[in-house]
């Protein structure tokens, strides 16, 4: 497919491939001489400091949640009792909506930086790895995460939906994207 595209297969892996497509910060006939323990220590530490990095940002994007749906502004209703308009502080956002639309964002945005990251270095055309991996995490958004959330209630607790109509509009959506996905993957 690639070479069909113009793109050249990608080398950066071979011992005399170009290097790594973010941080090329030794070529590969440096880093294959290297010991294999070495080699494996390194990329631990890596993993590492990426996960440090991954806790910091979600640590900061559910502070901008907690503010973004905490706004308040001033409305006046009528009040039957007084028989005069008072002024009462309601929240901007529904809860509901605004959790479920910034927690979706939150949680594909590895995902769709890793699509931006593949289509730039595949010359602006789609690999293989972008679209597999968002369809793979909706799935598992969608059915491992709710599932586990339903086990791990107590059987001494209940829980019901607060706001059913958000939760029917939710799951419809979610049914028409996979019923939309299946479609386009067999005509495709």
């Amino acid at each position: 497919d690639c070479l069909e595209m113009g793109i050249p297969p990608s080398t950066i892996c071979l011992a005399d491939g170009e290097g790594g497509l973010l941080l090329p910060l030794f070529p590969n006939e440096v880093e294959v001489a290297w010991p294999v323990p070495l080699r494996m220590f390194l990329y631990f530490l890596g993993l590492l400091y990426s996960f440090v990095g991954v806790s910091v940002i979600a640590e900061i994007f559910m502070e901008a949640i907690e503010e973004i749906t905490s706004t308040e502004r001033e409305v006046e209703v009528w009040d039957p009792v007084l028989h005069q308009k008072v002024s009462i502080r309601e929240k901007v956002w529904n809860g509901t909506v605004a959790n479920l639309t910034l927690l979706a964002l939150g949680s594909s945005a590895p995902e769709i930086l890793l699509n931006v990251v593949e289509v730039a270095g595949h010359g602006f055309f789609a690999g293989d790895l972008g679209p597999s991996t968002i369809i793979g995490s909706a799935s598992f958004n969608f059915l491992i995460i709710i599932s586990v959330c339903i086990v791990a209630i107590p059987d001494t607790e209940e829980r019901r939906i607060r706001s059913f109509p958000v939760f029917v509009v939710t799951g419809m959506w979610s049914v028409f994207a996979y019923f939309w996905m299946w479609f386009v993957i067999s005509v495709h």
